[in-house]
């Protein structure tokens, strides 16, 4: 059965908050070259009755990665592919996006059903009409299997935690912009304190969640990138630490980070564990995802309707994913004891002190105590100091 219009009408009001309408009406930018954004019919049973929308670049290489795209209620795929900046690094990178899009029959807002139990299991509804799709690209235009990511705002922020969620063993990381955790709720009626003020759990509790939603599963699990503005009245902040607790509980690493760093547009990044999970605080930033237009090698997008100008985030998540063939990130400034420096391949060690890669200054004792802020000044050369 599917959902009530009035309940509908009701919840999707309060989690766009009047977001994103603009959005719904947007199309795709023509593309330089001849590739372009293209609706894909019978890629499976689709149980959640969704739309696939796919883009190959031009020359796509065997066995490329593939990204899924998750738009925000109101919006649809053609408006987040042209907006979100993916474009640009598919091209450049050469991997595959896949773009579902929701349907108004489904739900009045085109809001992905992230709070419907029928939707978020594995196996049912949107997310195997999702998973379907998946695997789609990988038997019709050879992407790997092992090399598949996901990201979403908003509802589909919280739909990218429900695939990370449902299938870990398709997802090999993903993106959680404006979202809320996997299982915050169950229905329309507690989508809505999730949202606003949020929910409290203990990490464990919400690993739990994640945990339950494949029974018995012991593989490896996605690494995640959590993304939020500080000023957005619209999905609570709360829910980005509640996230951060979620994911570091199911990769089983500590709530406590092990690095911080400064970016771009007020941004602040938290990494935890050996990166499993970062969490990006936006100061300032609103309901939306993170656009930096411009054509540097780290800015993408279009700002407009809850495509916010601060920092690129797809440059960030693409590099989180892996996708620019292995390269560092461009964080200028990180923070961290110079143990965990040595850990992540910025630092050495050698007769009891840390020595920063490149310059080779010391910079104390190595040990967790020790803390020091490098700063990149090349391929893997750092300097003290920032």
């Amino acid at each position: 059965m599917r959902r009530s219009p009035s309940l509908l009408a009701r919840l999707t009001g309060a989690v766009a908050g009047a977001v994103l309408v603009a959005a719904a009406a947007l199309t795709v930018a023509a593309p330089a070259q001849a590739a372009s954004l293209t609706q894909v019919t019978g890629f499976g049973s689709n149980p959640g009755n969704l739309a696939m929308y796919a883009y190959r670049p031009d020359n796509l290489p065997a066995n490329a990665p593939a990204v899924v795209l998750l738009h925000g209620c109101t919006q649809n795929a053609a408006g987040y592919f042209a907006n979100s900046g993916w474009q640009k690094y598919a091209d450049q990178w050469k991997f595959a996006l896949i773009v579902p899009e929701q349907k108004s029959a489904n739900n009045a807002n085109t809001c992905f059903n992230w709070f419907e139990t029928g939707d978020t299991a594995r196996g049912q509804g949107e997310a195997l009409s999702i998973k379907q799709m998946v695997d789609h690209a990988k038997s019709s235009y050879g992407t790997a299997a092992n090399r598949v990511y996901v990201s979403g705002l908003s509802a589909g922020g919280a739909m990218s935690a429900v695939m990370l969620a449902t299938y870990p063993d398709v997802f090999a990381a993903g993106s959680v912009i404006a979202g809320i955790p996997y299982r915050c709720a169950t229905g329309m009626v507690n989508a809505f304190s999730c949202m606003s003020p949020g929910v409290d759990k203990t990490p464990a509790q919400w690993g739990d969640l994640v945990r339950n939603a494949h029974a018995g599963y012991s593989g490896s699990r996605p690494r995640v990138a959590v993304w939020h503005g500080t000023s957005d009245y619209t999905v609570a902040v709360a829910n980005a630490t509640v996230s951060r607790d979620q994911w570091t509980n199911v990769l089983g690493v500590s709530q406590t980070p092990t690095s911080t760093a400064q970016l771009p547009g007020g941004t602040s990044l938290e990494v935890y564990g050996n990166d499993a999970v970062r969490l990006y605080r936006v100061s300032g930033m609103g309901h939306g995802t993170p656009v930096d237009p411009g054509s540097g090698a780290e800015q993408c997008g279009s700002a407009a309707a809850y495509f916010l100008d601060t920092i690129c985030s797809t440059y960030r998540d693409a590099v989180f994913f892996g996708l620019n063939g292995g390269g560092t990130d461009p964080a200028t400034c990180v923070t961290a004891s110079n143990y965990a420096h040595v850990s992540a391949g910025r630092a050495y060690h050698s007769g009891g002190y840390a020595y920063a890669n490149g310059s080779n200054q010391r910079m104390g004792l190595y040990n967790t105590f020790y803390t020091t802020t490098l700063k990149q000044t090349g391929p893997n050369h750092w300097v003290i100091g920032c």
